[in-house]
């Protein structure tokens, strides 16, 4: 696993040893007793990410199923067309690493890289699956990865950075996106007052990769899940709208009938390099 990461002082090959990876000018950055690896460097980032209760409800949400068909697609979209040789996958902001997981799962031969800003993120990927390697890392301030040795970037619901994926990607590697589209979660936007998605993401996303991708494929997922009262509350404990501290005993929540048919809508993207 060591093989796909670069130094991120100096972009030489990191190489194992012992409980650290070092690379040839000796930069060393220790793998903590958790699993992961830090290779955060320079001043503080400014990117807080997830936290470890967000990352609990997000757990719990995606551990009971109500997101499987998303991971299913997401992983589809990876691992097709199957190229030859070994495969390796990265997802940006894996945050638990149920989907970068999910696409292990589809490829057996295959290793991943699941990369996160957040310390309690990249403690729960360290143990995601056992072919997958966890990182601390600012994708903003340059993957640590080296050049052209991935088959798939993966990112869902998270933060991107066109040039530095287009960097790493191997020839005919491809970039999927996941992106909620306006009716996702819609039974519940209004009501409880959640964060709502920009009906324009789409086109903002295809311009903001214009310089560096072309999509390839554009696939709608969409479908009803029956949520309890405790399945509502993570839904909002483990995306933005958590930052709006609505609790469970909160009377909106309170209201709702014991079970609600829950829209889950979003857009899966592959994206190629633009030669």
């Amino acid at each position: 696993m060591a093989a796909l990461l670069a130094c991120p002082e100096c972009g030489h090959a990191l190489q194992s040893s012992e409980r650290s990876l070092r690379c040839a000018n000796g930069h060393s950055f220790d793998i903590a007793r958790q699993g992961y690896v830090g290779l955060l460097t320079g001043a503080s980032t400014k990117m807080t990410g997830d936290t470890a209760d967000m990352l609990d409800a997000r757990a719990a949400f995606q551990g009971a199923g109500h997101f499987a068909p998303i991971a299913t697609a997401a992983a589809r979209a990876c691992a097709e067309p199957a190229p030859t040789g070994a495969r390796a996958f990265l997802e940006v902001g894996a945050g638990t690493g149920y989907y970068l997981a999910e696409v292990l799962d589809a490829a057996p031969d295959a290793l991943g890289v699941a990369l996160d800003v957040a310390k309690p993120a990249a403690r729960r990927a360290a143990r995601a699956h056992p072919r997958m390697a966890s990182i601390l890392a600012d994708a903003w301030r340059g993957l640590p990865l080296r050049d052209n040795t991935l088959t798939g970037v993966l990112s869902v619901f998270a933060p991107r950075n066109p040039a530095e994926i287009a960097r790493v990607l191997a020839p005919g590697g491809r970039f999927v996106v996941v992106t909620p589209t306006a009716r996702h979660l819609g039974e519940l936007v209004g009501p409880l007052d959640m964060v709502r998605v920009d009906p324009d993401k789409d086109r903002r996303l295809a311009d903001s990769l214009a310089d560096t991708f072309t999509c390839a494929e554009h696939t709608l997922v969409e479908f009803p899940m029956k949520l309890s009262r405790t399945d509502v509350t993570k839904v909002i404990a483990m995306g933005p709208s958590a930052f709006h501290g609505t609790p469970a005993d909160d009377p909106r929540i309170v209201a709702l009938p014991d079970i609600t048919e829950v829209t889950a809508s979003v857009t899966v993207s592959v994206y190629l390099p633009t030669p």
